[in-house]
């Protein structure tokens, strides 16, 4: 295996020195591939367009992030970060230059890539909504295989630009990025196959909710009693970052987990909700209004930091955070717009 690992760090050094000139466009990707873009920007725009291509990224990207999780503490995968300092692979030969970014210090397993896994799933779910919808205004076979062809070629070159900056980042290994990707794309396939997601009760977004967290900390607190600690990496982020400030709270297991949790009962909270309403038959303004004021409000949101000196308060936080961020657009701006709009109504009539 550290032969393995050392033509990954070989191929990261080359990218570094070679294409260190799109360093910006490798950080891009990093931060866009992250599952944040895809609760606070694309799902408050699928939902108000397609209710349902709404409901699947969640869904998608929440079990998948989940299993990522599980995977990882599987697979203890190595990141090249700190291999290289660790191994014995070089002996006494020098160390390779491996250079690190913000972006460089996660403190989970490597294996499989959370964001070419996460990028993956998301993206499959909006190219399959989009052939959708072409099939059904019902697409001249010509300019459907023309559309099919493009978005499957423009997914393949968004995750060969992920893949590529997260090795760049020497975040990962490229086995792991490539294992990302296969899973990302299988997880969203299964789930996008069950019916109930699209209607599924607040007792079954608790459940799940439920049954999820505890799954992940049962499992880490029976290995703990076993004598393995999953939380292996966070020690080596710690002694191996060169930039203390690059290792983050909420780059830890826990919070990816409880960040998704918050967000799947949000999810469950904003559809079940008094407030909240299935009117199909909304304008093209109406919709438009929600998708903007909803990420105007949610950037707002994400502006919100806090300390991650207690670690029980920022997990809590974490949580209650995500489960807002998907209340505003299902249910808080939706409702406040019909309310105006229907207050204009009345005082027209009067």
């Amino acid at each position: 295996m550290d032969l393995f690992h050392s033509w990954g760090v070989e191929l990261a050094v080359h990218l570094q020195t070679r294409y260190s000139s799109y360093g910006g466009i490798f950080n891009l990707a990093s931060t866009v591939a992250d599952l944040h873009t895809t609760f606070f920007w694309l799902f408050p725009v699928w939902f108000h367009l397609r209710r349902d291509t709404g409901l699947r990224l969640i869904w998608v990207a929440v079990i998948g992030d989940w299993l990522n999780l599980v995977l990882k503490w599987v697979l203890f995968g190595e990141r090249p970060y700190w291999w290289v300092h660790e191994t014995r692979f070089y002996g006494a030969n020098p160390v390779p230059p491996l250079q690190q970014f913000p972006f460089t210090c996660e403190t989970g397993p490597g294996s499989p890539s959370g964001h070419a896994m996460g990028a993956a799933a998301v993206w499959y779910v909006m190219v399959t909504a989009l052939l959708s919808m072409a099939t059904e205004q019902r697409c001249k076979p010509l300019l459907y295989k023309l559309l099919q062809m493009g978005l499957w070629m423009l997914m393949g070159l968004v995750e060969l630009v992920v893949c590529m900056s997260r090795v760049y980042m020497a975040a990962h290994f490229p086995h792991q990025v490539i294992s990302g990707v296969i899973t990302g794309v299988l997880v969203a396939e299964v789930v996008s196959k069950e019916k109930w997601i699209y209607s599924a009760s607040m007792k079954k977004y608790f459940f799940t909710t439920f049954f999820l967290t505890s799954f992940a900390v049962g499992f880490y607190l029976l290995l703990k009693a076993l004598g393995v600690d999953l939380l292996w990496t966070l020690e080596k982020a710690q002694r191996w970052c060169v930039r203390p400030e690059w290792v983050h709270m909420d780059s830890t297991p826990f919070a990816s987990l409880l960040r998704n949790m918050g967000t799947l009962f949000g999810l469950g909270l904003g559809l079940h909700s008094p407030l909240h309403s299935e009117k199909k038959n909304r304008s093209v303004a109406s919709k438009a209004a929600c998708i903007v004021i909803s990420l105007i409000l949610l950037q707002l949101l994400d502006g919100w930091t806090f300390s991650s000196g207690n670690h029980m308060t920022f997990y809590f936080l974490s949580f209650g955070k995500s489960a807002v961020a998907l209340l505003i657009p299902t249910t808080v701006v939706p409702s406040v717009l019909c309310r105006i709009c229907r207050g204009k109504k009345e005082e027209k009539n009067l």
